[in-house]
C-alpha cells in the first residue's frame, strides 16, 4: 500500500510541484488548500490528486483535516509544511495583525500539522516531515520582519523536532528556497525583479520543480539518514 503524504498549500506554485513530485515517487497525495477553491478544483481535475480545505493556522482544523485524510486515504506518513503567506511592510507600518497572521500560519501551521500527525508516525516507526523555510529566514529581508521571523523559526523548529523523531524513524528536514519563478514572484515589478536576478550567481530564478525534487529526496527511504538538515536551494544567492 502506498504511503500517504499531505502537502499544505499543495495546489499552487511550489506546493503543486511538490504534490506532483511525491505522486511520481509513489505516494498517495492529499493536497491541502486554504481558500482558492476554483484553483483547487482545477488542480484536482487536472491531476486526480485529492484536495482538502482547511486553515493550517487553526489547530483544531488541522487535527480534523488530518483525521479526514487518514480516513479517506490511510495513515499519514509524510507531511510537507509548505503553506505560507506574506504581509510585508516595515516595522513602522506593520500592524499586529500583519505580524500575528504570518506567524500563525507560516510557523504555527508547522506545529499544528506536526501535532496532528507525529503521534501516528511514532506508533508506526516511520515518518517524514519536510518544512519549507526561506532564504529570507536565513539572511533576513527588509520589510519582512514577520515573514523572516516565521521562516527562521521554521529552521529552529526543524532541528528540535528532528531530535525528538530520530529514534522513532521520523526524519524532520527543511528546504530554504531562494527566489522561485512562481505567481508570487511574477507579481514583482520588472525593475525590482531584474535587481533580484542580478544578485543570483546562477543568473536566473529557480523552478518549483527544483524545490520539489529536494522534498522528494527528504521524503524517500533513501533520505532516512538525513534529519535536522536545511537544504538551501537558491542558486548561490545566500551560502549558509
Amino acid at each position: 500500500m502506498a504511503r500517504v503524504a499531505i502537502v499544505t498549500g499543495g495546489t499552487r506554485g511550489i506546493g503543486e510541484a511538490i504534490s506532483l513530485a511525491l505522486r511520481e515517487a509513489g505516494f498517495t497525495v492529499a493536497a491541502n488548500y486554504a481558500g482558492n477553491a476554483e484553483k483547487a478544483r482545477a488542480f484536482a481535475a487536472k491531476t486526480g490528486i485529492a484536495t482538502y480545505q482547511w486553515d493550517v493556522g487553526d489547530h483544531q482544523a488541522c487535527l480534523d483535516g488530518c483525521a479526514r485524510v487518514a480516513t479517506d486515504l490511510g495513515p499519514v506518513d509524510a507531511v510537507i509544511n509548505n503553506a505560507g503567506i506574506t504581509r510585508d511592510g516595515t516595522l513602522h507600518k506593520m500592524s499586529f495583525d500583519d505580524w500575528n497572521e504570518v506567524m500563525r500560519i507560516n510557523l504555527g501551521g508547522c506545529f499544528n500539522m506536526a501535532k496532528a500527525t507525529f503521534p501516528g508516525m511514532r506508533d508506526r516507526g516511520w515518518g517524514r516531515i519536510v518544512n519549507i523555510g526561506s532564504i529570507n529566514g536565513q539572511a533576513g529581508q527588509y520589510g519582512q520582519v514577520n515573514y523572516a521571523a516565521a521562516k527562521s523559526g521554521i529552521h529552529g523548529f526543524t532541528k528540535a523536532l528532528a531530535q525528538e523523531g530520530a529514534k522513532f524513524g521520523i526524519t524532520v528536514n527543511a528546504i530554504a528556497p531562494g527566489y522561485i519563478d512562481t505567481d508570487m514572484v511574477a507579481a514583482v515589478p520588472a525593475p525590482v525583479l531584474e535587481k533580484i536576478v542580478a544578485k543570483i550567481p546562477v543568473g536566473r530564478l529557480g523552478q518549483a520543480s527544483e524545490i520539489a525534487r529536494g522534498v522528494a529526496f527528504f521524503a524517500s527511504e533513501e533520505g532516512g539518514f538525513v534529519t535536522g538538515s536545511t537544504l538551501s536551494i537558491n542558486g548561490g544567492q545566500h551560502m549558509y
